[in-house]
Order: C-alpha cells, then structure tokens, then sequence
C-alpha cells in the first residue's frame, strides 16, 4: 500500500481509506485510474495511457476518463487541482509525495505506514494554501488571455441567467447563449463546445477553473439576459479558464428586436480580443422573428424531454406557432421538417400521412427554412436527414458536409449524419464521427450512445453494442427496436420480445414486410438489412 495526505492506498484491491482506517467512496474504475496515477508520481500520463490501461477491451470516451479524475479529486478534497493536475492536452500528473509501504494494518492506527509523515504532510498543507492562495489573487488580477499559435482556441458558452420576472421570464429561453455558440463556431475564430455540454452547469455554482478542466477549454463565455417589456439587457462576460481572471465584459441594452445584432456584436468583440476580426454586416432582426425563435426553442426542448409521438407533436404545434409568428424566418419551417421526418421513420401518425407523404412535407419545409436562411446549419442537417431518408445518398452526404462546415460544433448534426454512412456501409468512418461529436460535446446527449449502437452492431459486435445502448440514463421508446435487434443478435429472445414491444406502442402497424420496403432501397450495407430482419423476425415482429 502507498500513504500520502493522509490516506492510505490499498494497492491489491483498489481501496482508499483514511490513516484512522475509515473507507473512502471511491468507484472502482476511479481507483483504477488513480493507480496508475501512483504508479508514475510526479510523472505527466497521457490521457491515452491512462484510457489503455483502465480500458484496454472497452470503447469509451474521454468523459468517463474525465469523471473519474473528479472522482479521484471529491475523495481527496483537491478543489484546487493540485494534487491531481491537469497539464491541457498533455494528460495528467500526480502531484503527491507517495511513501511505499510493505506490511501496515491501515484500521489500527499505528506503525510506520499507517501515520503520514509530518514533513509530507507540511508539504501538501503549502502546496493546497498556495493553491488556494494563487487562485484568490489570480482572479483578481487582469492580465491578457493566451492564445496558443498551434491551434484556436476553445471556448464553452454557458446558459445565461434569466433575470426576467413575471410573463417575461424564459421569453427567450437559451436563445442568446444558443446564438452565440451557433455564431461562434461558423466564425472558425474558436473551437467550441456543444450547448449540450455546456449548459450542463447551469444553475450550478460557476468554478471557471474547474468547468475549463472538465471540458477542456481556455475561456468562458458566462452572462444574463433580462426581458423588461419591449427592451432586452444582455450582460455578458468572458473568463480565462486556466486562472480565472476576467478577459473582457460588456452590457447590452436595446430593443427586443435587436437580439440578433446584439449576439453579433459580442462575437464581433469576442473575436478581436481572442482570435481573427470578423467583417461582416450586421444582421438585421424584429420583435416578430424572436418571438417565431422562442417558439421553436419551445418546441425543441419538448422533444427533448420526451422523444415520442406526443412530443413530436407538441413540437409541430409550437413550430406552427412559430411561423404565425413570423412567416419570413426559418425557425418555424426547420420544427416542421424535423417533426415530419421522424413521423416517416417511426411511423408515427401513421392515420394522418404515410412514410412517402411524411417525407414529402419533411423535404418541402427544410427547403423552405434552407431558402430562407442558407447559412443555417441546423436547417441543411435534417434535410440531409431527409435525403438519407429517401435513399437520395449523395445528396445526403454533400448536405451533411455543408451542414458540418457552417456549424462545426453542432455534434447533434455530426452524429445524424452517421445514420447515412452506416446505411452504406461506412461504419468505421460514422464510429469516427460519434467519438469526435462526443470530443466536441464531453457531457453528450443519451442519443449519441443509441447511434455508437447501432454502428456496433453493424461490426457485429453485439456485446460492446448492447453496453453503449445501456449507458444511456432512459432509453427513449423508438431506440427499443435497436435493442431487440441486439438482444436477437445475442441470441436472447426473451429480452429480444420484450424490447420489441415497448418500441411497437407508438409503432403498433410495424412489420416485417414494412421493414424490409422501408429500408431495401436505402440501407444498401452488405448483408446488413438481411441481418436486421433476421433479427427482427427472432424478435416477434409480425410478417404483415
């Protein structure tokens, strides 16, 4: 066992416990991680190394390798990183006076190896205080941002507080920060991490220190947006992650209207202060598009909490009202589009419209959003879904890589646009895709491991296949028919029908024949869709 701080290791079982011998919560993949910390004090270990040696037969991405180190910090109480270092892109580093001992009896109390040595524990005491100490005045202290010249920066768009009061409150939702990170990323000034991540830490007591080491990132971009009648104050604050010291802040005040030009003009300043000047005109906006906006933000957080029939249809009432709101703006269309297009492939609101009709109206609005505004990239992602949807495959992959180079942080676009190249067979490409969107977006949406699924299951790997599925918190309805054809592929009937069942409550007319008309034109992989049925039939999906 190894002592230091006032703890004590466990070597052989991965325990930590307290010299007085009290056990320690630490989960066992964090013990793991901390072992090969201990093994190398002192030493730098990629984040590579540590992933190999904790997980050598597993795919994982590196926000479990991430949680861990916070686990690893919660038990020792290292708020201030200085035990457990993070050295940016390099991994991280044990900074502890270890003492190697042979024979202790940790819960007695006594002998050489259960007392931390007082030198040692004097050393750890300055290193914390100093820590502690830097931080204080750090924060305090302007000084200008680094930029590194071998690549951008990056940079996390936290939610913005609501000031609002009354009706007004969550009259734009996450619309300013949402605008910004959109902005942000198709200026190519900054890296930047996905909203999914980044709003994570919303109402949540704001460490920039601490944030930029779980995501990753140099600077923060943190403020509050308060709606009094027809006026809008945005107040908005960028932060240095590495030392927490205040880069630049800035308040807004105008008419409601101006909201877009407001999200302009921060990027504006956001990219001369770090980064290349962007010249462009500003945007032009009214009261009437940020009400059609606020619908669709709406909309889409509905479909986000309940991913079903009913939500998609809360979603298409929202996004109608959105364009009663304002006809001219391609919010409203781009909700429609997407409500459509799940409609075809769920075969929701089979009664209303069948799948070559609901793809029809998916098509018709994303073109409309897409004529609209031909810099969305939300709007040029679900048409390339639309496409992939009626075997239109080149078309697809050219929308998707428009898609992807005017919003390159969008991982919900990256991740979609897996679906297209698994249909043809390029699974090692979309396994390539789900890793570098979940690299973008470190505390991804469940989704992303529905689509890690299905790309496991194509190799055939149906084991790894049903762990990624596993790993999300609630599995919506529409993703049990994905794990009835991975309980099938592992031979497991049982589990295979039962799965298969929850996913035919809101899909009650699927079968087999239906399938296989659904998907003979488009999933083009070979032997895919005759596996797929294979393991449907196994499952108990009816033949008509």
């Amino acid at each position: 066992m190894i002592t230091f701080g006032g703890f004590v290791f466990l070597t052989k079982n991965r325990e930590l416990r307290t010299v007085e011998g009290k056990a320690v919560g630490l989960r066992s993949q964090s013990a793991e991680v901390f072992s090969v910390l201990a093994a190398r004090p002192g030493e730098i270990v990629s984040k590579d190394a540590l992933m190999q040696a904790v997980w050598p037969d597993t795919f994982v991405t590196e926000d479990s390798l991430t949680q861990c180190i916070a686990d690893i910090r919660r038990a020792f109480g290292d708020d201030a990183h200085a035990i457990v270092e993070t050295l940016p892109k390099r991994g991280y580093r044990l900074n502890a006076d270890l003492l190697d001992v042979a024979d202790p009896n940790p819960a007695a109390g006594t002998g050489a190896g259960s007392r931390f040595p007082q030198a040692r524990f004097i050393l750890a005491a300055i290193l914390l205080v100093a820590a502690a100490i830097g931080a204080y005045y750090g924060a305090g202290i302007w000084r200008a941002a680094p930029v590194r010249s071998s690549d951008m920066p990056r940079i996390a768009v936290l939610p913005f507080d609501d000031l609002s009061t009354g009706a007004d409150k969550g009259y734009l939702s996450d619309a300013v920060a949402e605008g910004i990170i959109t902005d942000l990323a198709r200026s190519k000034t900054y890296a930047v991490i996905a909203r999914n991540s980044s709003f994570r830490y919303r109402d949540k007591p704001t460490d920039a220190r601490q944030i930029g080491d779980e995501l990753g990132v140099d600077y923060l971009l943190e403020g509050s947006q308060q709606k009094i009648a027809d006026r809008l104050e945005v107040t908005v604050q960028l932060v240095n992650a590495h030392d927490g010291s205040d880069v630049w802040a800035n308040t807004y005040n105008r008419e409601i209207g101006d909201l877009f030009v407001v999200q302009e003009e921060i990027i504006r300043t956001l990219a001369d202060r770090v980064g290349h000047r962007i010249e462009r005109p500003l945007p032009t906006s009214d009261a009437a598009q940020v009400s059609a906006l606020r619908y669709y933000l709406m909309g889409e957080d509905a479909l986000r909490k309940d991913f079903s029939a009913a939500g998609i249809e809360l979603m298409r009432q929202l996004s109608l009202k959105a364009i009663a709101a304002d006809p001219n703006s391609q919010f409203g269309y781009i909700g429609l589009a997407w409500s459509y297009r799940n409609d075809a492939v769920f075969g929701w609101h089979a009664q209303e419209h069948n799948r070559d009709e609901a793809l029809k109206l998916a098509a018709e609005y994303a073109d409309k959003a897409i004529l609209l505004a031909p810099d969305d990239a939300l709007a040029h992602g679900y048409r390339a879904s639309i496409h992939t949807e009626a075997g239109e495959v080149e078309q697809a992959l050219a929308q998707y890589d428009q898609a992807i180079a005017l919003n390159p942080s969008d991982s919900d676009v990256l991740v979609h646009s897996t679906d297209q190249l698994l249909m043809i067979g390029r699974t090692d490409e979309a396994i390539g895709r789900i890793k570098r969107a979940m690299g973008i977006d470190p505390f991804h949406p469940d989704y992303f491991h529905w689509g890690m699924s299905w790309a496991l299951w194509e190799k055939n790997d149906c084991p790894a296949a049903l762990a990624s599925l596993r790993k999300m918190s609630r599995i919506p309805n529409p993703a049990y028919r994905m794990l009835a054809g991975i309980y099938a592929c592992l031979g497991n009937q049982r589990e295979a029908k039962e799965a298969l069942a929850v996913f035919l409550k809101d899909s009650p007319d699927e079968s087999i024949s239906k399938e296989r008309k659904h998907w003979e034109k488009i999933w083009t992989a070979p032997g895919s869709l005759d596996r797929w049925i294979k393991d449907m039939r196994f499952a108990g999906l009816p033949e008509e």
